[in-house]
């Protein structure tokens, strides 16, 4: 059975081709990213001041704001337990394609003026697929950043879960047995708009539901964190705080998807995508659980701003998750500690850990009222690690947060 989950953005999804645009906008839009983007591989021609030179000034303005816990406060997004595929484009080369990853387009990693962080800008119409180890288990988290360039109506962005007969093959992931994809497509209006959801099953009739609190994908809000959490034949979607999607019957039982492919119907120089921090975690979390047998709890789920004891607003599901513990057993207390991976100097980490585990815990107080006196911390930095630092999702298990039960 094909299972095929469709978020859609803003207004129409559509087959996109140069044709179905006026002649008018596309030529107002290529004047638009001439003017605003500068040439990622200008510096090409020295390949040793490629980091220095392959900038993009992206058309995407720096409007956004950071988001606050008040607005995640309906968040229930938990990542995996262990993270088995992570993505910043860190360990590759500016104005390359990334090892480890397959296509039958094109792309290369860049960075991009007033945003954080390495992106893989998709350059030409096709599929990318990041060579993930699978097949995935039935219950997975999967994670990923992505940023608009110039918005057009109907230029429709595809990330696919499969279950490929050969993976290898990539392209013909539409014809999967297994599927289900998020879709998003953006309008050119800069209006709010609704966001369509739509669940179709193969030789079964289609549901089709319009949500008026849909997420804007406006420039305000670039990038938007997209959030897919599959448990067994459960799925969730979230586009940034909002909960876009939780069916019950979205997979089916017996799926072994093992492959993550993303979909571009139309890029170059009219519509610009650029992708950043995947990351594919396993296991169902079980904290109630883990706390009073195991007197531990490992989580990856509790994110920080590079080198920065600043908590992300997407750590909200997993701070509540262990808020609700601590709520509903009042004489459980807890030690805090934070661990880094093996970047940076052994000093600095140790620093970065134990101020890491002073911000959860005065989080944990402001955010959701557990006493202070509850809670002690301690950082150990990169000293005591649980997997290999000489991959990104080695170092991504690496950096964690750990409750002691005391």
């Amino acid at each position: 059975m094909k299972n095929i989950l469709l978020l859609i953005g803003f207004v129409v999804v559509v087959a996109v081709t140069q044709a179905q645009f006026p002649k008018k906008i596309l030529d107002k839009a290529k004047e638009k990213v001439d003017k605003k983007i500068d040439n990622a591989t200008k510096g090409k021609e020295d390949k040793n001041n490629k980091e220095a030179k392959d900038t993009i000034d992206t058309p995407v303005t720096n409007t956004n704001q950071p988001a606050s816990f008040k607005t995640y406060s309906k968040y229930d997004f938990i990542p995996g337990e262990k993270v088995i595929g992570f993505e910043d484009f860190s360990t590759g080369i500016i104005g390359d394609f990334p090892t480890g990853w397959n296509t039958d387009a094109s792309a290369e990693i860049v960075t991009i003026e007033g945003k954080p962080g390495r992106w893989l800008w998709l350059t030409k119409r096709g599929i990318f697929t990041p060579e993930f180890p699978g097949p995935f288990p039935e219950d997975f988290t999967f994670e990923f950043d992505l940023l608009h360039g110039i918005p057009i109506n109907g230029a429709n962005f595809t990330v696919a879960i499969a279950e490929l007969s050969n993976i290898d093959q990539p392209q013909y992931w539409a014809n999967a047995s297994n599927q289900f994809t998020v879709e998003l497509s953006t309008a050119n209006t800069g209006t709010e708009a609704g966001i369509t959801r739509f669940l179709g099953r193969k030789k079964a009739s289609s549901d089709v539901q319009n949500v008026s609190d849909a997420p804007n994908l406006n420039d305000k809000n670039n990038p938007v964190h997209i959030s897919i959490w599959r448990q067994k034949e459960r799925v969730r979607v979230y586009v940034n705080e909002q909960k876009i999607w939780d069916i019950p019957k979205a997979s089916a039982k017996d799926a072994q998807f093992n492959s993550i492919v993303f979909s571009v119907v139309y890029a170059e120089e009219v519509v610009k995508h650029f992708i950043g921090n995947l990351r594919l975690a396993v296991g169902a979390p079980d904290t109630r659980n883990k706390m009073l047998t195991q007197k531990k709890w490992v989580t990856h789920g509790i994110l920080f701003d590079v080198n920065s004891d600043k908590i992300k607003p997407e750590s909200y599901g997993t701070l509540k998750e262990m808020a609700n513990v601590l709520t509903e057993y009042s004489d459980l207390k807890v030690k805090i500690i934070g661990h880094t991976d093996a970047d940076g100097n052994d000093d600095s980490n140790l620093d970065l850990s134990k101020r890491r585990a002073a911000a959860v815990k005065a989080t944990l107080a402001k955010e959701f009222n557990v006493d202070e006196s509850r809670m002690e911390t301690d950082g150990k930095g990169e000293s005591e690690p649980i997997d290999k630092n000489d991959t990104p999702a080695g170092k991504a298990n690496n950096r964690r947060v750990e409750f002691i039960k005391q």
